[in-house]
C-alpha cells in the first residue's frame, strides 16, 4: 500500500473509518429514536428531506470552495461542523423545526465532506487504480459502518437512544483531529489543479458525468428509503429493535466484502459495464426481503444488497475521474453529490407514503423498479464510459477501412 498509494490517501482511508463509525450510530438509532419520542412515519420521513435539502444547497457552492481553498480545508471544516450538528440532534429533537435546521445542516456539512474526500482520493489516485482507490475508501467506510450499528446494538440495551448521538459526535471530533494533523495541507496537487483550471460549465459536466449521477441518485434514494423505514417494515414484521439496528451491519460488511472485487474488475473490464452487472445482482436480493419472514435470510439479503448495490457508488465515482479533467474534479464531484442528495431528498418522502398509504411490500417493490430503470439506462448510454468508446471507434475504424 505503501507503493501505490500517498500519505494523503492513506489519511483519508484513516479518516473515513473513523467517520463511518460516527455515522454508523447515528443512522442505526435515528428512526427508532424519532419514532420512540412521537413522530410519525412521515415526520421521519420529511427529516430527511430537510436533511438531503441541506446537501442539495451546499453541493455547489462546497465544489465551488474547495476549487478556491483546496479540499483539504473544506474536509476538516466539514468534520467539524458534522461533529457539532450530530451532538446537537437530541438536543433539538423536542422542537420539530429546531431539528429541521439541525438536519439542514447536518447535510450541508456532511457534503462538504464527502466532496472533501473524493476529490482529495481522485487528485492522488492514478488512471489504472481509481477504481480501487474509490473501493478501498468505501471500505473504510463501510468499515465503520459495520462497528457503528453493531455498538448501536450494545448501546441501545444500556442506555437511552438519545445518547448514542453523543458517542457519534466523539467518534467524529476524532476524525476531525485526525484530518487535520495527518493531511497534508496545501498539497501541491490541488494548488496545480486551481492554476490551470477553467471552471467547466454545470450543464457541460453534468452531461459528462450523468450515468454516475443515475448512479448516486439511485443509491443515495435507495440508502435514505432503507435507512429510515426498513426498521420500522422489520419492527411490523415482529423482529425486536436489538436485531433491527444490526441488519445496517449485515449490509456494510456486503459491501466491505465485494468492494475491492468491483474495483478491480471496474478498473479491468469497464466501470460502467461492472455498475450494470451490480444492479443485476442487487434487484432480487431487494425484492426478497418482502417475502421473507426469517430474521437469517432477510439478513442474507441485506448482505447480498451491500455486496452488489453498494459498491456501485464507488466505481460510478472512479468512471467520474476518467471522464471529466482533473481541474474539474471538485466541481463534478459537488454535481454528483447533489444528485445524491436529490435522492435522499425524493426517496423518503415518495415511500414514507407508499409505506403508509400501502404497504411495506410495496414499498420494497418500488425500490427495486428504481434499480431496473438504472439498468435500462445504462445500455442506452453505454458509451459514457471511455473504455467502451474508444472499443466503439476502434470497431468503426476497422469497418471503414474494410
Amino acid at each position: 500500500m505503501s507503493e501505490r498509494f500517498d500519505r494523503n490517501i492513506k489519511a483519508v482511508y484513516a479518516t473515513s473509518v473513523l467517520l463511518g463509525l460516527a455515522y454508523g450510530l447515528a443512522i442505526a438509532v435515528v428512526a427508532l429514536f424519532l419514532d420512540d419520542i412521537g413522530y410519525t412515519k412521515q415526520e421521519i420521513g420529511g427529516l430527511a428531506a430537510w436533511f438531503a435539502g441541506g446537501i442539495v444547497l451546499g453541493s455547489l457552492p462546497v465544489g465551488r470552495l474547495a476549487r478556491r481553498f483546496g479540499a483539504r480545508a473544506v474536509l476538516i471544516s466539514s468534520l467539524l461542523g458534522y461533529t457539532v450538528t450530530v451532538t446537537l440532534l437530541p438536543l433539538a429533537a423536542s422542537s420539530y423545526w429546531t431539528l429541521v435546521g439541525v438536519r439542514m445542516a447536518d447535510g450541508i456539512f456532511s457534503v462538504g465532506v464527502w466532496v472533501g474526500f473524493e476529490t482529495l482520493l481522485l487528485q492522488h489516485a492514478t488512471k489504472a487504480n481509481k477504481g480501487m482507490v474509490m473501493s478501498l475508501y468505501s471500505i473504510a467506510i463501510a468499515f465503520g459502518y459495520v462497528a457503528g450499528p453493531a455498538s448501536a446494538g450494545f448501546f441501545s440495551q444500556v442506555m437511552d437512544l438519545s445518547q448514542v448521538f453523543f458517542i457519534s459526535g466523539g467518534v467524529a471530533l476524532v476524525a476531525t483531529l485526525v484530518a487535520t494533523f495527518a493531511l497534508r495541507p496545501a498539497a501541491a496537487v490541488e494548488h496545480e489543479v486551481e492554476a490551470a483550471s477553467k471552471a467547466g460549465k454545470n450543464w457541460d459536466l453534468l452531461w459528462k458525468i450523468k450515468t454516475s449521477c443515475l448512479a448516486t441518485y439511485s443509491y443515495g434514494y435507495f440508502q435514505a428509503s432503507i435507512v429510515l423505514f426498513l426498521p420500522l417494515y422489520l419492527s411490523q414484521k415482529g423482529f425486536a429493535d436489538e436485531k433491527i439496528v444490526v441488519i445496517p451491519a449485515f449490509f456494510a460488511v456486503g459491501m466491505f466484502v465485494f468492494s475491492t472485487f468491483a474495483g478491480k474488475l471496474s478498473d479491468r473490464f469497464g466501470h460502467l459495464l461492472i455498475m450494470r452487472w451490480l444492479a443485476v445482482i442487487g434487484i432480487p436480493a431487494v425484492i426478497a426481503v418482502a417475502f421473507l419472514d426469517s430474521y437469517a435470510l432477510i439478513a442474507a439479503c441485506g448482505f447480498l444488497t451491500g455486496a452488489s448495490l453498494a459498491t456501485i457508488s464507488p466505481v460510478s465515482l472512479a468512471l467520474q475521474g476518467h471522464i471529466v479533467d482533473k481541474a474539474d474534479y471538485a466541481q463534478a464531484n459537488g454535481i454528483y453529490n447533489a444528485f445524491y442528495a436529490l435522492g435522499m431528498l425524493i426517496g423518503p418522502v415518495v415511500t414514507a407514503v407508499l409505506f403508509e398509504q400501502f404497504s411495506g411490500a410495496v414499498m420494497i417493490y418500488h425500490l427495486a423498479g428504481l434499480w431496473a430503470f438504472f439498468v435500462v439506462f445504462t445500455l442506452f448510454f453505454a458509451a459514457d464510459d471511455p473504455r467502451v468508446a474508444t472499443r466503439r471507434a476502434v470497431l468503426t475504424s476497422q469497418s471503414i477501412q474494410i
